[in-house]
């Protein structure tokens, strides 16, 4: 990927400050994840099939 990497907030982040969250980055293959609160502490970076895997799975109502 060239160019800077586009961290996006979650929408659920508009409580106090905005800050206490998680932020994704979509890269070529896989998903960039950080903390927001303390961005400069690293990234965890994982496949793009398994962070869609696990964004369904927090989707799907528990039975």
């Amino acid at each position: 990927m060239t160019g800077p990497i586009r961290w996006r907030k979650a929408s659920y982040s508009e409580g106090g400050d905005g800050n206490t969250c998680v932020e994704v980055a979509p890269l070529r293959s896989h998903v960039a994840i950080r903390d927001s609160k303390n961005p400069a502490h690293g990234t965890l970076t994982v496949p793009l099939a398994s962070f869609t895997a696990l964004v369904r799975s927090l989707k799907t109502p528990a039975t």
